[in-house]
């Protein structure tokens, strides 16, 4: 019997094809989501990964035989999948892992409107009920099978965007995109068609085998082909997308990378302009600049949790306009709260193409502390080394501590958080100072007690 302990993770099903998972566990975990979400109907999707397409199928064929009427749209990215379950108003099931290595693939899941499923609201359900079926056998079939049709939802999710950003009157910009193999190299060219853009392409080949690189564009190694391109050709700007193009990163015309909190404080000022007042929804690692931004646009900063099903649950209890996140998702309620990094990146066209300087000089003004990024560190006891630093901490004059999302210490000049992960026996330490100095001094005694 397969141990899902080991791929149902916190908001989303993610292991090795075919020796974790298949597609009979791929249809059993279809009928229990319609079974779980009461659906009588659901639009599923995948990525370009080389188990996607029967894994989808698999889904697609447990949930018809549970009674739900399917609609499937094919090859698309998670926020195109996103867009569907908002439009059509159905649950849906996206195959994709993602920017995980090649062998991996997972299901995302979302409710109707593409609200979250996690462990908490519904995750934990469906596992049950595949491990029972698993063990005891499939579920006998609905009386009347749900049907399955095909539709292409790509140039509706492109106008609905196009319709939330207006790019059509920028001025001319040269922009380089690296879609890593990935879904973008199917989205970008519908979404970007007509506009003023001057697209050089890099890697659009759809190939989940990932052939130049890994496409995640948080890891520096993966944009340095982005940032040679930009230089190369002297582009205005470089934005490299995720396997399933759902984040997106961004780096100026002198192949730099531009801070996601960066990011996250310049699309909120531009939210922020539509809808005054406004709440912001950001978590706990993003950068001091993101509050003070939205407090400077008139808005109101909500902190929380990292992880998507906190930020969407929080938006939707706030009625936020906006969240973004460190690790490059962004979050819109223009799209039913979920995050698409689409989006994001035609805010930031729509900004530099809307006056004349470079993109360097517009996010200088929204990047106004010293960061030294995520650092990985691999421990025994993640709960006594987090008891080593609150004790190290705790008492301190200046120094305040808080346990929102691990911890949090904060002092007049800098703050760091480590949190620990879910699913690897790591810590992950984040510092933010005024200058690169104090960054390096208090990050190198988090670590010695990290790591002590």
């Amino acid at each position: 019997m397969t141990d899902l302990s080991q791929i149902v993770k916190a908001y989303d099903v993610r292991g090795v094809v075919p020796d974790q998972w298949d597609e009979t566990l791929a249809e059993l975990f279809g009928a229990a989501f319609v079974q779980v979400t009461g659906a009588d109907a659901i639009v599923i999707g995948h990525d370009m990964r080389p188990s996607s397409p029967s894994l989808s199928r698999a889904f697609g064929r447990g949930a018809a035989a549970r009674g739900a009427d399917v609609t499937e749209i094919g090859l698309c990215s998670t926020d195109e999948l996103y867009y569907a379950s908002g439009a059509l108003d159905l649950p849906g099931a996206m195959f994709t892992a993602s920017h995980n290595p090649a062998q991996y693939n997972g299901i995302k899941l979302c409710r109707a409107g593409a609200a979250p499923v996690g462990q908490d609201t519904g995750l934990a359900d469906i596992r049950a009920l595949v491990e029972r079926w698993t063990a005891e056998g499939a579920p006998e079939p609905a009386a009347a099978p749900g049907t399955l049709t095909r539709r292409d939802v790509l140039k509706d999710y492109a106008a609905h965007l196009r319709s939330l950003v207006d790019l059509s009157d920028i001025r001319p910009l040269k922009v380089v995109v690296d879609a890593g193999n990935g879904m973008g190299g199917h989205t970008v060219p519908t979404v970007f068609e007509g506009l003023p853009l001057d697209l050089d392409a890099l890697y659009f080949e759809l190939d989940g085998s990932f052939p130049n690189h890994e496409a995640n564009p948080l890891d520096p190694k993966n944009i340095t082909d982005l940032t040679a391109r930009v230089r190369a050709v002297g582009a205005d700007l470089g934005l490299a997308f995720d396997g399933d193009a759902d984040r997106c990163f961004v780096v100026d015309e002198n192949g730099d990378p531009v801070s996601p909190s960066a990011i996250t404080a310049l699309v909120a000022a531009r939210e922020l302009a539509k809808h005054p007042g406004g709440t912001v929804i950001h978590n706990c690692i993003t950068s001091w600049s993101v509050p003070e931004v939205v407090k400077e646009h008139g808005g109101s900063p909500v902190r929380t949790r990292v992880g998507h099903s906190f930020i969407k649950a929080e938006m939707a209890h706030t009625g936020a306009i906006f969240g973004g996140e460190h690790s490059a998702h962004y979050y819109f309620r223009d799209f039913w709260n979920a995050d698409t990094g689409m989006l994001a990146a035609m805010h930031v066209l729509a900004a530099l193409g809307g006056q004349d300087g470079p993109l360097s000089q517009l996010v200088a003004q929204y990047d106004r502390y010293a960061a030294s990024g995520e650092i990985n560190s691999t421990v025994d006891d993640q709960a006594g080394r987090l008891a080593a630093i609150k004790a190290t901490y705790e008492g301190r004059d200046g120094i305040t501590l808080d346990e929102l999302d691990g911890l949090t210490v904060t002092a007049a000049d800098w703050w760091f958080n480590v949190r620990p992960s879910n699913t690897e026996p790591l810590l992950r330490l984040n510092v933010e100072a005024r200058d690169q100095a104090t960054v390096a001094r208090t990050r190198d005694e988090a670590l010695g007690i990290i790591r002590g």
